[in-house]
């Protein structure tokens, strides 16, 4: 999961993706910002969906999705037809998530409404609703190349209304920064709701911050970088102590552990953030090593 606001260009996308494809990495997801979530007003944003559709255009393996796109951007309307152009260009390799919207700095910068909470949340239904008619029943054409429609996630932070919604109208339930007793309560949650709505239990997955290394010298050496890129200034053993619980920073080999307990927990899949977008050599660690030890 990279988070495409903090300055990833077009020339990294390529770079990521297919670093993906050659490692077998099978999801290569993005979040949806204009403006850096760090405050750095310097780095650039390449638009969320524009950039996958380029992207389904030049790959012809890994999944591309958003985490997530918030319903505040975008008329849902607009967001059911820019999704299933994706579609059809990757031929059914995109995946939609969506979520409220948090940031409020760059709804102002860009002139989008910033409602409440509450509001935002209504918003939020109505556009799973209105998303989901357009790629199933609704008079929107073509339809999705996908089967019965692309991967349709809501994100939230594990609180009642957005668990409700994603057991009402999602596919998925994805959530961020969670330990492992954490996520075994929302799924617990998850599942009740699924019931109360007459649904087959739908995947938990979770969102999380990865800093990893072959050996403690290499996360070290990743995490002063990390440090530094964030704005910090702390040796890398006081950065990774002020690392929250919920975040996995350690070697491969005890990051895979982490990802175990995770999966006892109740999650299915595990989109991890790289923040330090130009590490390649980070994603073929992860392709090489965590995914066949997790799958």
């Amino acid at each position: 999961m990279i988070e495409g606001q903090e300055d990833v260009t077009w020339e990294d996308w390529q770079a990521l993706a297919g670093a993906c494809e050659e490692h077998g990495i099978e999801t290569l997801f993005r979040s949806d910002h204009y403006l850096s979530v760090f405050g750095r007003s310097e780095r650039g944003s390449l638009d969320a969906w524009a950039t996958i559709n380029a992207l389904a255009a030049v790959t012809s393996k890994v999944r591309l999705g958003t985490l997530v796109s918030p319903a505040t951007f975008r008329h849902p309307a607009e967001l059911a037809k820019v999704v299933v152009t994706a579609d059809h260009v990757s031929g059914g390799r995109v995946e939609l998530g969506l979520g409220t919207g948090w940031n409020e700095a760059e709804h102002e910068a860009y002139g989008f409404p910033f409602p409440p909470m509450g509001e935002r949340m209504d918003e939020m239904e109505r556009q799973l609703q209105v998303v989901a008619s357009h790629w199933t029943d609704g008079p929107a054409q073509p339809k999705p190349v996908q089967n019965p429609r692309p991967n349709l996630i809501v994100g939230g932070r594990g609180g009642p209304r957005s668990i409700r919604m994603a057991a009402r109208y999602a596919d998925e339930y994805n959530t961020v920064n969670k330990t492992a007793s954490e996520c075994a309560e929302i799924r617990a949650q998850l599942d009740s709701e699924c019931d109360a709505a007459g649904r087959e239990r739908i995947p938990l997955s979770l969102m999380v911050t990865w800093l990893s290394g072959e050996d403690r010298a290499e996360l070290l050496e990743r995490a002063g970088r990390m440090a530094e890129w964030q704005g910090q200034d702390a040796e890398p053993e006081a950065y990774l102590d002020g690392l929250s619980d919920a975040n996995i920073a350690g070697t491969l080999d005890e990051n895979v552990e982490r990802l175990r307990e995770l999966a006892d927990a109740g999650i299915e899949r595990v989109m991890l953030q790289h923040l330090l977008h130009r590490d390649l050599a980070a994603v073929e660690q992860i392709g090489r090593v965590v995914a066949p030890a997790v799958a």
